[in-house]
C-alpha cells in the first residue's frame, strides 16, 4: 500500500467507536480527512484528539438523517477539496434495540434513515464528483449482524442487511465509472454502540422476554472484546489497495461465526438464539391444556 498523496476522505459519525478510530488512523497516514459530526462541539472534541497524537483534520457539521444537513454539508466538503471528496466512508449508525413489538414507527423510521437512507443519500451525493474525476472509493461500515438477523435487535439487522445489498449494487454500477465500493462487516468490538444498545433496551422493556438476558449479555460483550483499532485498519486496506475487496468481514465472530450461521437450518440457529437471549422457544403449557373435553 502506498501513501495516500492527500486524497480527501469522508467519514461520518466520527466523533466516537469506529468513526473516530478510522479519522485518526486516516489523518495518521496521510489522508485528508474530513470528519463529520453532529455538532461543533463534538468535532472541537475531535479536533483536539487528533492534535494530541500530532495529526490534523477538518470537521464538517452533519446530521446524516437530515436531508438539508447532507446537501449543505456536502457542498461545503466540494468547497472545500476543490470538487469533492475523493472517498467517502460511511459509518454513522444507530442500534435501536428492543423487539419489533416495542420498537415504534418513529424510532424505526430514524434507525433507517441514519443507518440505510443518510448512508446512499451522502453516496449520491458525493458521485457526481468521483464520477466527474474518474476515481473514487466508497466504504460502507455495515456489520456482521446484517448477515445474522439478532432477535430484539431486528431492525439494526434489517437495516445493515439492506446496506449491504445496496452497497454491492453501487459497486457493479459505479464500476465504469472508475469509483470502487467496498462493505465493511464488523463483528463485537467495544464501542458506545452497545452501552446504546443497553440503554435501548431499558427504554423499550415493556416486561416483554429476553431483555434482561440481552442487556446483560451486550454488557458483558462490551466488556471482553477488543476496540474498535482492527476496524479502522480495515477501513485503511479498503481505501489504500489497488485492487479492494468487495466485502471485509472483521473479527473472528464475523470471519466464522457469519458463515457458520448462514450454512446452519433455521431449527438450529433459532435454537442457539433462543438460548443465548433466554426468549422462550415456546409458549406456556397452559393449565389444563391437551385434556380432552368431558
Amino acid at each position: 500500500m502506498g501513501r495516500p498523496e492527500q486524497r480527501s476522505v469522508v467519514v461520518t459519525g466520527a466523533t466516537g467507536g469506529i468513526g473516530a478510530a478510522t479519522a485518526l488512523r486516516l489523518a495518521g497516514s496521510g489522508f485528508d480527512v474530513i470528519a463529520t459530526a453532529r455538532s461543533q462541539e463534538k468535532a472541537d472534541v475531535l479536533i483536539a484528539a487528533a492534535a494530541a497524537r500530532g495529526r490534523a483534520l477538518r470537521t464538517v457539521v452533519l446530521d446524516v438523517a437530515e436531508p438539508s444537513s447532507c446537501v449543505e454539508a456536502m457542498g461545503r466538503i466540494v468547497d472545500m477539496t476543490g470538487g469533492g471528496a475523493w472517498a467517502v466512508v460511511n459509518n454513522a449508525g444507530v442500534p435501536q434495540a428492543g423487539s419489533l413489538e416495542d420498537v415504534t414507527d418513529e424510532q424505526a423510521r430514524h434507525l433507517l434513515e441514519v443507518n440505510l437512507l443518510g448512508a446512499m443519500r451522502i453516496c449520491r451525493l458525493a458521485l457526481p464528483g468521483m464520477r466527474l474525476r474518474g476515481e473514487g472509493r466508497i466504504v460502507n461500515v455495515s456489520s456482521g449482524l446484517g448477515r445474522v438477523p439478532w432477535p430484539l435487535g431486528g431492525w439494526y439487522s434489517a437495516s445493515k442487511h439492506a446496506l449491504s445489498a445496496l452497497t454491492h449494487c453501487l459497486r457493479m454500477e459505479m464500476a465504469h465509472a472508475g469509483v470502487r465500493v467496498s462493505l465493511v462487516e464488523p463483528g463485537a468490538f467495544a464501542t458506545a454502540m452497545l452501552d446504546r444498545a443497553v440503554d435501548d433496551l431499558a427504554g423499550a422493556d415493556r416486561g416483554g422476554a429476553g431483555y434482561e438476558r440481552s442487556r446483560a449479555l451486550f454488557t458483558a460483550v462490551n466488556q471482553r472484546v477488543p476496540g474498535p483499532q482492527p476496524v479502522a485498519r480495515t477501513i485503511e486496506k479498503a481505501l489504500s489497495s489497488r485492487r479492494p475487496k468487495a466485502r471485509y468481514s472483521v473479527g473472528l465472530d464475523a470471519r466464522l461465526l457469519v458463515p457458520l450461521h448462514e450454512v446452519s437450518p433455521l431449527w438450529l440457529s433459532d435454537r442457539v438464539k433462543h438460548t443465548i437471549t433466554g426468549l422462550p422457544p415456546r409458549a406456556p403449557q397452559r393449565a389444563g391444556a391437551g385434556k380432552r373435553a368431558a
